[in-house]
């Protein structure tokens, strides 16, 4: 088996192994960095330091053990059939779990592997004849995905996505106007659920074609609850069996099966009244769909004299003209509470290091 990389140097698992290969690189390289993780998982280093994303919090340290991973790696390719000799396109961030999970699955069910560093189109790559061919597992986020299906070679980038066995998509939610546009790939593809303490994803769903479904499918061998505030528990081999306490409201579908609704902490007390933010943005996305806009958007709450807390929609890098349009609308769909009072505009909004939107800097930043 193989890793490929665009600048043409490429080597197989025995000559990593064997750091039989040569690189004209600094050691903190991204490629160098991948393939340090490589060799080290196949000498047999059982226990790898990872850092979470700081999505939801101050990013910390974590302690995964190789048994975890494998197991991790297993239940994916069992639900989505990946095999040896497949070709998978790592093209997240390597230093985090989604990104070190994709060369786990590859190194472990032995896949070749295209190692992209991380950009907004990883498929450009492509462009380059040479460099094109088949792929069969792919991860990306959503703005890779928009970007990938927006682009000047949509076309050839849709004869390579549908090729695929299966592609999955991670980091964010994916909103109205991707997923209207994932519908033109052929490949299944997968929304995932997961975390770095479950070891990248626990559960898919599917969001295209005709059977696609607006619930999570646990993968196999994990067990799924919830706890007195409605929130996701749960025990797997990733998880070494012990009961892991999510802050994610769910609702069971069945023993395998749930609908995300929000973090339980994503909740503004305005006026008395608590409102569900994840509930206002998926609306948000509805009429950004209907208007045709796109602009990276969240909803929050800031310190309000009268109603404690006053909800606010918050829009990146776009003064909108029609912003009555989209308080109208969101009138027609929502309770008069949960309805945004004001619309705050950001040149950029600040990410984690993972790439995700950093809602506490926002935040921070609509303060100041």
């Amino acid at each position: 088996m193989n890793l490929y990389f665009p600048n043409g140097f490429q080597c197989t698992f025995k000559e990593i192994a064997a750091r039989n290969y040569e690189i004209d690189t600094d050691p903190t390289d991204y490629i160098a960095q991948t393939l340090t993780f490589c060799r080290d998982w196949l000498l047999g280093k059982e226990n790898f330091t990872i850092h979470t994303s700081g999505s939801t919090g101050a990013p910390k340290p974590i302690q995964i053990s190789r048994k975890q991973m494998e197991a991790s790696a297993q239940a994916t390719a069992q639900a989505l059939n990946l095999q040896k000799g497949d070709t998978a396109l790592v093209s997240l961030n390597t230093s985090y779990i989604a990104g070190k999970m994709m060369l786990v699955r590859g190194l472990q069910i032995e896949m070749d592997m295209i190692i992209v560093e991380p950009s907004a189109d990883p498929l450009a790559i492509f462009a380059d004849k040479s460099l094109i061919r088949d792929i069969d597992f792919s991860a990306f986020v959503p703005l890779q995905l928009l970007t990938i299906l927006e682009s000047e070679q949509k076309e050839a980038n849709l004869r390579l996505l549908n090729k695929m066995k299966a592609i999955i998509i991670g980091g964010a939610p994916v909103n109205a106007i991707l997923e209207n546009l994932l519908q033109n790939i052929q490949a299944p593809v997968y929304a995932t659920y997961g975390m770095t303490e479950t070891v990248s994803h626990i559960a898919l769903k599917k969001l295209n074609g005709t059977d696609k479904s607006p619930y999570y499918q646990a993968l196999p061998a994990t067990e799924i609850g919830i706890d007195e505030r409605d929130c996701l528990t749960i025990i797997s081999p990733v998880t070494n069996f012990e009961k892991i306490i999510t802050n994610d409201k769910v609702k069971l579908v069945s023993n395998k099966q749930f609908e995300w609704l929000g973090r339980v902490d994503n909740v503004v007390n305005s006026g008395g009244v608590k409102i569900q933010i994840e509930k206002v943005e998926n609306e948000v996305d509805k009429v950004f769909l209907e208007l045709n806009l796109y602009c990276r958007f969240v909803v929050i709450g800031l310190p309000d004299a009268n109603l404690g807390e006053m909800l606010v929609l918050v829009l990146e890098q776009v003064t909108v003209n029609n912003s009555n349009a989209i308080i109208d609308l969101l009138k027609q769909k929502l309770t008069k509470y949960e309805v945004p009072k004001k619309i705050i505009y950001l040149s950029k909004f600040p990410e984690t290091a993972t790439h995700k939107i950093d809602r506490l800097k926002i935040r921070q930043e609509c303060l100041s």
